[in-house]
């Protein structure tokens, strides 16, 4: 995983193609320093071609505790195959999903007034 912090939004950029019950626990380990001090998350889907319902999981505890503390998950330059399983599972509706990291980094900015 590849973290980076662009315009005040903590970006997590999947590295990988799978992400699933081998590897889940690693990303948890990952992600979570970032759960402790932060309120913004954005992942970076963009090499990732298969989640299993591990991976899925994963995606809903993190936006449960960053929730908790009054912040949100986005999802950014999510592939083809993963689009049509969140879109199965109906995820798309729970978790914010943007086709560029632009917009997703945008979303967290306040409109203006």
């Amino acid at each position: 995983m590849r973290v980076t912090n662009e315009a005040g939004v903590v970006v997590a950029e999947i590295e990988g193609a799978n992400l699933n019950a081998a590897n889940v626990k690693e990303f948890k380990a990952q992600i979570e320093p970032y759960l402790e001090s932060e309120s913004n998350i954005i992942l970076d889907l963009n090499q990732l071609t298969f989640i299993d319902s591990s991976g899925l999981g994963a995606f809903l505890s993190i936006l449960k505790r960053l929730n908790r503390k009054g912040g949100d998950l986005r999802i950014c330059s999510i592939t083809k195959p993963v689009r049509i399983l969140f879109e199965l599972v109906r995820l798309h509706q729970i978790i914010d999903v943007f086709d560029t990291r632009e917009e997703a980094i945008s979303s967290f900015s306040p409109s203006p007034a």
